[in-house]
């Protein structure tokens, strides 16, 4: 089951997403640079666009880390890292209108985010049986007769992969709407201009490729695993 193909797909994805986060990271460093529109804040930039969309019950929060930035639907909360809570950038203003795009992805019942947070508890499970599945295996406790048949083990390791893959290209449109409904209300506030709008897309564009790596790393380790199931039966 570890065989040198499975950790070449293991190196070319770990490496491609340390590329992707390099660059988005020194993207975001240098629209840091760049001020937007009214000197906004990227907490008063995410409250404007939640109540010019209506929604009042919605918390603009400042969290610890780098890129931290995310929306709890669970209490209706935009957390931000502190540069972009604090920051009056191109770069902050974008990560938190996206995030506030969550947030009214979940007001107007997105359906791909419903979706997305249907899977998490069945992805939550999986993860757990998956390293239960991996530890067995390091420690060969498979080698007992009548323990557990090969097949089955691969079986159930395809079964957890397919919903991790599942749940990543899920994801993929969530992302991908949240940054349109960012950079169209970005444009017609006023919050940014024809350049640093440009820059605001591109910082975007390099996070949704994290999502994409994260995507594609799923569905690689996936089939890898079919094949073998597929070869073993053969």
């Amino acid at each position: 089951m570890f065989s040198p193909i499975l950790l070449i797909i293991f190196l070319f994805f770990m490496f491609t997403s340390m590329f992707v986060s390099s660059k988005l990271k020194s993207k975001f460093k240098a629209y840091s640079r760049i001020p937007i529109n009214f000197g906004m804040s990227g907490k008063e930039v995410a409250e404007k666009m939640l109540r010019q969309n209506g929604l009042m019950n919605v918390k603009v929060n400042c969290v610890q880390g780098q890129l931290s930035d995310h929306y709890n639907p669970a209490n209706r909360s935009v957390n931000l890292s502190p540069d972009v809570y604090n920051g009056r950038s191109v770069a902050a203003a974008a990560v938190a209108a996206h995030e506030t795009g969550h947030a009214i992805q979940h007001a107007n019942s997105y359906a791909f985010l419903e979706f997305r947070s249907a899977l998490v508890p069945l992805q939550n499970v999986s993860a757990k049986i998956l390293n239960f599945m991996f530890i067995a295996l390091f420690f060969g406790a498979f080698a007992l007769p009548g323990l557990i048949s090969y097949n089955l083990a691969l079986q159930i390791i395809i079964a957890c992969y397919a919903i991790f893959t599942l749940f990543a290209f899920i994801t993929l449109p969530v992302e991908i709407d949240a940054s349109k409904r960012a950079l169209a209300w970005l444009n017609t506030a006023g919050i940014t201009t024809q350049d640093t709008h440009e820059k605001a897309k591109d910082a975007l564009k390099w996070a949704a490729y994290t999502y994409v790596v994260a995507a594609l790393s799923a569905l690689a380790t996936l089939l890898y695993y079919i094949m073998l199931f597929v070869g073993n039966r053969d």
